[in-house]
């Protein structure tokens, strides 16, 4: 008889992640491989390093993640994987395991993307409830997605250029922060204030698109310019600034999204939801909106494999299962 026991592959980027989850909701093991430091000195991902780091942790964190959830290969009922987006590389690692461990075991194979798992990181806080919305916010991505039940998705609205998290390791990078620069944006910025009036990229007004890279290139020509008039630029209030003009941006889109499609729930997803300036600002004016909002614990913001198997559970329970055919997609779309 079936227990829901869901495995759970990611691999998508720089962080090697199984996961074992019962029932969409129950995690009993979450083990996470991190190479930021691997990846530091280049000041960002390479993609070859990170794919023959994943191949050398992937079996060590499977046989962990089985180990800590005291649950045998025999018990699992699916084997959820991240297809895409991401590297294709990384992805090819963490499919190869899925499908041998779906082969071997007669289980099946369910393919996830990645950011259906963002959003139902989520579903670790509280159940939903629907209509919802979730703003899904990381490096690469920044969307708006609206839900009318488990495993359907409307995009929105998506970056037309730069994506929030891109924009903020660009920032960093002109600042001389270290990598990765997000986190080091959000730090900073608690010790600045908001003095230059960066612009606030809204598009049109019944546009739920996002665009940062005017912000980007006004931040920058900003600190070019102070370089080379030895302006006495504070940092920290640059970083308050620009994120401020982020924070401002994702914020107010994700309310309009709310009122327009009467959403009971508001949810926050990706490696920017740890944001601190960000969850601030969401939680206020969602209460100001009347809007439940559900915002992942830290430990489950940045990418892990209990996320892709709580979307799994989703996968499985449609009967929406993969074959050994099933490839890498790295521009795998949400919709």
């Amino acid at each position: 008889m079936s227990q829901g026991i869901i495995l759970g592959i990611e691999t998508s980027c720089d962080e090697t992640s199984v996961a074992i989850v019962r029932n969409g909701r129950e995690i009993l093991s979450n083990v996470i491989s991190s190479q930021i430091e691997l990846h530091k000195p280049f000041g960002g991902v390479v993609p070859e390093i990170a794919s023959r780091r994943h191949v050398e942790t992937i079996l060590p964190i499977l046989e962990e993640a089985l180990s800590l959830a005291e649950v045998k290969k025999g018990e699992i009922d699916g084997i959820a994987v991240t297809a895409g987006p991401g590297l294709v590389g990384a992805l090819l690692v963490g499919l190869s395991t899925a499908k041998a461990l779906s082969f071997a075991l007669g289980k099946p194979l369910l393919a996830v993307n990645h950011i259906a798992g963002h959003i139902y990181a989520n579903r670790f806080v509280k159940e939903f409830r629907f209509p919802l919305i979730a703003l899904v916010v990381s490096g690469g991505h920044t969307e708006l997605v609206a839900m009318e039940e488990h495993g359907r998705f409307q995009v929105l609205g998506e970056t037309r250029d730069d994506a929030a998290g891109e924009a903020y390791d660009k920032v960093a990078r002109a600042l001389g922060l270290p990598y990765p620069g997000g986190p080091e944006i959000d730090r900073l910025a608690q010790e600045g204030k908001d003095l230059y009036a960066f612009p606030r990229p809204f598009l049109e007004e019944d546009s739920f698109d996002f665009s940062f890279s005017g912000l980007k290139s006004a931040v920058l020509n900003r600190i070019h310019q102070g370089e080379k008039n030895r302006d006495a630029l504070r940092p920290a209030d640059v970083a308050a600034s620009f994120q401020a003009a982020v924070v401002e941006v994702l914020v107010e889109k994700s309310i309009k999204a709310v009122e327009k499609f009467r959403a009971r729930q508001l949810l926050l997803a990706g490696g920017v939801a740890a944001n601190r300036s960000l969850r601030k600002a969401l939680t206020k004016r969602a209460g100001e909106a009347g809007v439940e909002l559900l915002i992942p614990p830290l430990s489950l913001c940045t990418d892990n494999a209990a996320m892709i198997a709580a979307f799994g559970q989703v996968l499985y329970e449609r009967g929406e299962f993969s074959d050994l055919s099933l490839n890498a997609y790295p521009q795998l779309s949400l919709a």
